[in-house]
């Protein structure tokens, strides 16, 4: 576990040292979440029915998937693992004395919480001093903070265990390209980052609610504002750590699979 943390440590480290292309990314993503904001507000205001959630909870949806989208995003990727695999140099990370699959874990989940860092705080806070219905609302209450809190930590390694099935893909595929498209459309859409899952029809929250996608993004960020009560966030953090614990072992098992099979040619 010392040599995960210390990579881990090493590459959060070297995550932080890019504060021009963080800041850069403020912008983007302040754009984006006044434009999601200003459609469900003609959208809301032009309603015939109630909603399954208040404007208020969805703008701190909307904020919060904005501040956190590195914990977030499938297609967030790192491009030296994926050189690794196509041009052979995994031969090279194989010498190494320590798991291949705890060893890019910590790696990836390192770099979204550099990424994490150099953004949320700056969105949440300014976020937090616009006028309505733009502001971004407190929690309802300190529990929903704290489980909120643990909700988006563990939401963060289900992704990247969800993630790690994308490099494993491209020991057969050899294209990271399409293992990207198609994992991360799919996820990022049952995750609720494209349409929040209370907004769905109801027959598909039934299909999103067998996956682990919504788990990551949807159910922390209901958590925060209030429209998952503080009794079912407890239960929902319990089938967080089943789904984390099933694809580790899942993920563990096919990168296993996966280098059994893998052959690298040449001096």
């Amino acid at each position: 576990m010392r040599a995960y943390y210390a990579v881990c440590k090493l590459r959060l480290l070297n995550g932080l040292q890019y504060r021009a292309a963080a800041l850069a990314g403020l912008a983007t993503q302040f754009f984006w979440g006044f434009m999601y904001i200003m459609i469900y507000q003609a959208f809301y205001s032009n309603a015939v029915h109630s909603q399954p959630m208040s404007l208020q909870e969805l703008v701190a949806y909307l904020w919060l998937q904005q501040s956190f989208l590195a914990f977030v995003m499938l297609w967030f990727r790192d491009p030296e693992l994926f050189q690794l695999i196509t041009t052979g140099n995994i031969a090279y990370e194989l010498c190494r004395p320590t798991g291949l699959y705890g060893f890019w874990y910590a790696k990836l989940l390192a770099q979204r919480i550099a990424s994490a860092l150099l953004r949320c705080f700056p969105i949440m806070l300014a976020a937090m001093c616009l006028p309505k219905p733009y502001r971004l609302p407190l929690p309802p209450d300190f529990a929903s903070l704290m489980l909120f809190i643990i909700a988006l930590l563990l939401g963060l390694l289900v992704v990247v265990a969800v993630s790690m099935f994308i490099y494993i893909s491209v020991f057969i595929t050899m294209s990271p390209t399409g293992s990207i498209l198609l994992i991360g459309v799919f996820g990022e859409f049952f995750a609720g980052v494209i349409v929040p899952v209370p907004l769905m029809p109801e027959w598909l929250q039934h299909i999103v609610y067998a996956l682990p996608f919504r788990w990551t993004a949807d159910f922390p960020f209901r958590v925060y504002s209030g429209n998952i009560g503080v009794h079912e966030a407890a239960v929902g953090i319990g089938v967080q750590l089943g789904w984390l614990v099933l694809l580790t072992v899942l993920g563990k098992l096919a990168l296993d699979k996966a280098l059994q099979k893998v052959v690298v040619q040449g001096g």
